[in-house]
Parts: structure tokens; sequence; C-alpha cells
């Protein structure tokens, strides 16, 4: 184990801990010498960690230190390395630039032994062939599901009829070949999923919708068994009931 990672696992132990504990009892469960645990908790505190006490009484980290260098494992290093490159490649391109932009922040952080599987990560991403139609509309979309804002959309069903909705965007789902919006129709008075490609012009309107997006997220992931499958048009719907107030 490489010595960042060590460090890690005792900043996240005594994260467990709400009272002083022994450092006896923390090299135990780290499976190190008690002389390492003294000296890395001398290393945290260089790095600037509040951590209070003294051999034989315990110690307690003070709530509120993050150590960014040393905030990730090498397996949660390669789960960011594969989501950055998919969001770079798959996500519409502000969501994409800033993508690398996290990663590059991450990279600028790391120690030298973790920094350089940022670079040798084997996990690949292989990009587009051609951009997804109604990409361009998904950083609006995106900035409605954030601020729970309404959005009135032109829309045209599978079938090609057309009309017009004002919806309450929850979710913004990414499928290889299309992008879903999950959300509350005010038409259908019913939850319905939106295919991003078929909506021909959309408003982000000035209104919050009046109730709270996460309470309609759990209404909606309830009636959906907490999934969504494959993409369906705004046809299909979860239930008839409307949502409830909270």
């Amino acid at each position: 184990m490489s010595r960042a990672a060590r460090l890690l696992d005792l900043l996240q132990a005594f994260r467990r801990y709400k009272r002083p504990v022994s450092g006896a009892a923390l090299a135990d469960e780290l499976g190190v010498s008690l002389r390492t645990i003294y000296r890395d908790i001398e290393a945290l505190k260089a790095q600037g960690a509040a951590i209070d006490g003294e051999a034989g009484v315990g110690f307690v980290l003070k709530p509120g230190f993050m150590l960014p260098p040393l905030m990730f494992s090498e397996d949660e290093i390669e789960a960011l390395v594969l989501g950055s490159r998919w969001v770079a490649e798959q996500a519409d391109q502000p969501l994409g630039a800033a993508a690398r932009n996290a990663l590059a922040k991450i990279a600028a952080v790391l120690p030298d032994d973790l920094k350089a599987g940022l670079d040798d990560s084997a996990l690949l991403v292989v990009p587009r062939a051609r951009p997804t139609a109604g990409e361009s509309e998904l950083p609006l979309i995106r900035d409605a599901v954030r601020s729970s804002r309404k959005l009135t959309i032109d829309y045209a069903d599978v079938n090609g009829a057309a009309s017009r909705r004002t919806i309450w965007p929850i979710a913004l789902a990414f499928f290889d070949r299309t992008r879903v919006i999950v959300a509350w129709c005010e038409l259908r008075k019913d939850f319905r999923h939106f295919r991003a490609d078929r909506i021909v012009s959309l408003t982000l309107e000035p209104m919050r919708y009046p109730q709270r997006r996460a309470a309609l997220m759990k209404q909606w992931q309830a009636r959906e068994g907490g999934h969504l499958g494959a993409p369906r048009d705004d046809c299909a719907s979860a239930a008839r009931a409307g949502p409830q107030r909270s």
C-alpha cells in the first residue's frame, strides 16, 4: 500500500469516530504498527489536519478537514477517469468541457504516485460517430433541472403528431443514441419521458414548478422501480395518479 493510500485510510478511520480513539485501536483497525500510526498522524497534521490528543489519551479529528491530494483511492481514480472520459465524449459540449476541466483540477492536486494513474488508465471510451440530435438544447434542459424551472416545449411524438407541453423536468437520462427528459407533464397530468431529439423548440420559463424536485424524483422512481428502461416516447407513463404533495 502506498503512503498516500495509507494516510487516506487513516483519515477515513478518524471520520468514523466522534470521540477520541487510541493509537492502538487505529493501528489494529488499519493493520499497521503503533509507530506508523503516530508517524502518519504527524504527517496529517503537517498537511493541516486539526488532530487533537496525544499518545495514551487518544486522538480526534476536528470536523471540516479535507485533504485534496489524498481524497481518492486507486479504484476511485479509475472511476473518475472513466466517468470523465465518458462525459467528455458522450455529453453535450459544455458538459464535456467541464468534465475535462474537473479531471485537470484533480490531477493538479494528486501526489505523483497517484497522478500517474490518470495518464496510465487503460479504461477507454469509444467516441461517438456523430453528435446526438437535439444536443444543442441540453445545456438549457440541464439548467431547468438544476433550478427546478418549467419548460415549454413544442414536441413531435413517434408518429409526428405535434403538441405544445409545459413540463417540470426532474432528470435527464443519457442513452447511447438519444437523451430523455423525465418530467411531470401539465397537459397529461402525469409523469412522461420526452426524447430530446423530438423537441422542435423549447423555452425556459422564469417560474419554478410548485413541488420539490427531490420529492417528484422519489415518486417517479417508486413507479419505475428505480430504473429508466429503454427510451420511450411521451405516450408512455407509469401511472395516472397525480404527484403527491410534500
